[in-house]
Parts: C-alpha cells; sequence; structure tokens
C-alpha cells in the first residue's frame, strides 16, 4: 500500500510541474491592446538607429519608430526556435530590401528565461540581425500569457502610443513569403 501511495504522489508531483511547461498559455488575443512592458534600449547603435530608440534606460514596445512590429517569442534551447531562425532571418531581408516595407514594419525579438549571455550566443549562433532582448526573469513572458515558443506577435503601432494585436499565433513560418503575405493582409499594409 505504501508503494502505491508513494507513485500516486510521483505522478501528482511530475503532472502538476511538468503541465505548465507543455501547456499553450493564455496567449494575447487579437484585437486586444499590448500590455504594458518594458526592454532595455539597446547599446548597439545599429539597434538604436533600426528602432528609432536612442540613448540608454528603457523603452516601450509602442515607442519603435514604425507602423507595424512583428514580435518573435523565442528561446535559446527551443529546438523548432533553432531550425526556423534561418526562415525569420529571411522575413527580416525581405522586408529591410523592399522599399515598399522598409520602415513600415520591424522585428524584434523576446527570449522567454534567456540570460543576456544566452540571447547574445543565440544571436551569434543563428546570424540574427534584428534586435533580440532577453527575459531572464519571465516578466514579459508572463504579460504575454506564457505562450510556448516560437511565438509570433503582430502590433499596429498607433498614434496615441498604444499598440493593437492584429496576429497572434503559436509556431514559425516555414516559409518566408508566405509569411511576410499574411502579415501585410492582416495587418492591413498590402
Amino acid at each position: 500500500m505504501k508503494m502505491k501511495s508513494m507513485w500516486l504522489y510521483i505522478l501528482v508531483f511530475l503532472t502538476s510541474t511538468i503541465y505548465p511547461v507543455y501547456s499553450y498559455g493564455n496567449p494575447l488575443a487579437e484585437g486586444k491592446e499590448l500590455p504594458d512592458m518594458e526592454l532595455t534600449i539597446p547599446e548597439n547603435q545599429e539597434h538604436q538607429q533600426y528602432l528609432g530608440i536612442t540613448g540608454e534606460g528603457t523603452f516601450k514596445i509602442p515607442q519603435i519608430k514604425t507602423k507595424v512590429v512583428i514580435i518573435e517569442i523565442f528561446s535559446m534551447y527551443c529546438p523548432h526556435c533553432q531550425r526556423e531562425a534561418p526562415t525569420i532571418n529571411e522575413f527580416y531581408r525581405k522586408i529591410e530590401n523592399s522599399k515598399n516595407l522598409k520602415g513600415k514594419v520591424k522585428l524584434i525579438g523576446i527570449g522567454a528565461g534567456n540570460s543576456d549571455f544566452e540571447m547574445e550566443f543565440f544571436k551569434k549562433k543563428y546570424d540574427v540581425p534584428f534586435p533580440l532582448f532577453p527575459d531572464g526573469d519571465f516578466s514579459i513572458h508572463q504579460k504575454i500569457g506564457e505562450v510556448r515558443t516560437p511565438y509570433f506577435i503582430g502590433l499596429k503601432i498607433l498614434d496615441n502610443g498604444k499598440a493593437t494585436i492584429f496576429y497572434s499565433q503559436l509556431g514559425g513560418p516555414k516559409n518566408a513569403k508566405q509569411f511576410l503575405n499574411r502579415i501585410l493582409k492582416r495587418s492591413g499594409l498590402e
């Protein structure tokens, strides 16, 4: 009888500790406003110029000088994020190489649970050209609903200093061109 109780205890413990890791969380809904969150202004001058943000300290995502922001929630340890990094890099290049889109659509990544070191390792290993931000304490991850990775959020930046969500999706794109077309249609930039 003691053995059955011990196995039941182990099962309950494992279920309560492992299940939250594999659950989908509570993602931000399309049509809603992005919750307040602050990111550290990057030291990299090219990234500051890309974002249209200068100085030191922190900034809020709606302060990025653009019409649309795509946020990739990634983790250095996520095999899907690793596998899809080249496609996301291609997505970025398609935007930057387009006369009609450059400056209107910007891409950032937020490393859920990743430290500065882990984020920089991911950036170098996968040659990520756009700004990445660490979220070592999961504070941003909690605000966006503790989603699994990779997760993509599309935002329209409004004149009132707010941002509304037009895209909220688990999983990365298989094709950069198709993903870009989907983002353009959903954002209204097409």
